[in-house]
């Protein structure tokens, strides 16, 4: 077998506009099924997609032995229950993030998998798949802006539309799990570590009762790593890395464009230098690279403790703000 054969669990936006399309320009991926509980709704998209079998169910195609793997781009108050479904159901998972709604969800998916070690199970982090990443935490680890000190990270968009799933506060919606996410795991990802502190301020929207702007400081043993992100700002994206000697620019540091090149920017005493990336779609670097690993009975790029990890933060960010104070993770 060359190739995984993947089932998707929900029709969701992300799986028809982004996902489905990039694992079928994948090489190590066929995308076999499609389900969702509006069985007309999963025909149609199977159809627009060429994607042979359309369920009426999520269970029905968790019980298709023809299909290897899942991915899970239910809301966020889903992942947890579904995930731990299709591993009882002997399937490989990549699930969106975040990979649940608190640390004690993730660590009980953790125990789940742990109990089937023949699966791969990964949350779905597409960022860290694109060459730009891979580039950046190349230079740090090569001292191309001498000692990391600080990282500052921005995201943000504009959405109030109270049926938007995103605005639900029952199925884990607002800024945090939705975008503030990425800028925790990106601090940890290029610290290498885990913080030591977290300081943080959170508004919430009174009508919404989700959370529509939050910054936060993480202290780590290295460095600081500041952000903010909201839902409720003009849209914008953008992290700066600087160290003692050097820092890095990353201009779409998120949503990089399929089919466009991207920059990020190396200032030294020596100079700025721009580093450009060829069009590349960082979705289906992560569905091959996870479908290799299945192939090759290899470890995934990123296992279950960094999910559980990144929940750790996310959660110590909404206690620093309730409490006001300084919180010890």
């Amino acid at each position: 077998m060359n190739q995984i054969r993947w089932g998707v669990l929900s029709t969701a936006k992300i799986a028809r506009e982004k996902v489905i399309s990039a694992m079928q320009a994948g090489s190590y991926c066929s995308v076999d099924a499609i389900a969702s509980r509006n069985h007309e709704q999963a025909k149609e998209t199977a159809a627009l997609l060429g994607i042979p079998k359309a369920y009426e169910s999520y269970e029905a195609l968790l019980s298709d032995a023809d299909i290897d793997a899942v991915y899970i781009p239910l809301p966020n108050h889903l992942h947890v229950q579904w995930a731990i479904k299709a591993l009882e159901a002997d399937k490989h998972v990549l699930c969106e993030k975040p990979i649940g709604l608190s640390s004690a969800e993730a660590i009980q998916l953790q125990q789940a998998a742990q109990q089937r070690p023949h699966l791969k199970i990964m949350e779905a982090f597409m960022y860290r798949f694109h060459p730009q990443w891979k580039k950046t935490k190349k230079m740090i680890q090569d001292g191309s802006i001498g000692e990391l000190k600080t990282i500052q990270s921005f995201f943000s968009y504009y959405n109030v539309d109270a049926n938007n799933i995103r605005n639900k506060k029952e199925a884990g919606g607002g800024g945090m799990m939705d975008i503030g996410c990425y800028c925790v795991s990106l601090s940890r990802f290029l610290f290498d570590e885990e913080p030591i502190t977290v300081f943080a301020d959170v508004e919430f929207d009174p009508v919404l009762q989700t959370d529509r702007m939050a910054s936060g400081i993480l202290h780590f043993n290295k460095g600081t790593a500041t952000f903010s992100c909201s839902t409720q700002l003009m849209p914008y994206q953008r992290v700066n890395i600087l160290g003692t000697t050097g820092r890095i620019d990353i201009e779409i540091p998120f949503n990089a464009p399929a089919l466009a090149a991207t920059s990020i920017w190396l200032s030294t005493k020596s100079g700025l230098e721009e580093i450009i990336f060829d069009a590349v779609d960082q979705y289906t670097l992560q569905c091959d690279l996870f479908s290799k690993a299945i192939l090759d009975g290899t470890t995934v790029p990123a296992d279950l403790n960094d999910a559980v990890n990144n929940m750790k933060v996310i959660e110590a960010v909404f206690k620093s703000s309730a409490e006001k104070k300084l919180i010890s993770i």
